[in-house]
């Protein structure tokens, strides 16, 4: 089995190493990353293993960039010491992942599980965008204010009363619970940046906060509808792919 570990750590990826060895003697390490640019030029050359164990937080970057630049058909282990990164959601999208300081069951557990799943492992991509976008957003610093536009002035609104934002005719807007409706001189992808981890970014139009989610239904497709707790005229889908996501930040994990 050929293994590549991307970790910017030299002593927990020598380790990691290490670890595989004495559980396999078999397993080749093909190469050890430690850093999102070089992993994506190591990807590039076309050298896929069978098996990548990652770690999340590299030092230039989150190692979900590098599955978002290059399409890499090998499972993905994703280590990480944070176990408040929805881990759930890992699962739930089929990708498995070992809490640091990892053992020797861990990784034989993991090496098991792979090897139990490999006879109905198809070479497909695995999307990672959900995933990317929730930690991106757990990792950015919260503001507690944005600025808004109402005729001549401008107002700094509690990020805390907003229920959803959404693009209306190219313009960004954002929706209070208090039904009070204002413009906003930001993206929707600036401001899932800057609003922290109680919004989520339902689709390219709609960014919610979780207190205006009455209930969520399943819609076609495996898609999500959600209703929100305010007046809202449009639908505001889930893609199938986030859906586990979102229901892993709904449940607050």
């Amino acid at each position: 089995m050929k293994v590549v570990i991307i970790e910017d750590e030299p002593l927990t990826a020598e380790d990691l190493a290490d670890t595989l060895l004495q559980v396999d003697s078999s397993i080749q390490i093909e190469a050890v990353l430690p850093s999102v640019k070089k992993a994506v030029a190591y990807f590039k050359e076309g050298a896929f293993p069978d098996l990548i164990f990652s770690d999340i937080q590299l030092g230039d970057g989150l190692s979900f960039e590098i599955f978002k630049a290059v399409p890499i058909s090998a499972p993905v282990v994703f280590c990480t010491a944070y176990n408040e990164y929805a881990l759930d959601a890992f699962n739930a999208n089929g990708i498995d992942y070992v809490l640091k300081p990892f053992t020797r069951d861990s990784i034989e557990n993991t090496l098991h599980k792979y090897r139990q799943l490999q006879k109905s492992l198809t070479k497909t991509e695995t999307s990672y965008e959900g995933l990317f976008e929730l930690l991106e957003r757990r990792l950015a610093p919260k503001r507690s204010s944005i600025l808004v536009y109402q005729r001549d002035k401008i107002i700094p609104l509690p990020t805390a009363d907003i229920a959803l934002c959404y693009v209306e005719n190219q313009l960004t807007r954002a929706v209070c619970f208090d039904q009070k409706s204002f413009v906003v001189n930001h993206t929707l992808d600036e401001l899932e940046s800057m609003l922290g981890p109680d919004f989520f970014r339902a689709n390219r139009q709609h960014l919610v906060h979780k207190k205006a989610v009455r209930e969520a239904s399943h819609y076609f497709g495996r898609k999500l509808h959600v209703a929100l707790t305010v007046p809202f005229e449009e639908d505001v889908i889930v893609s199938k792919t986030k859906s586990p996501v979102f229901l892993s930040w709904l449940a607050g994990r």
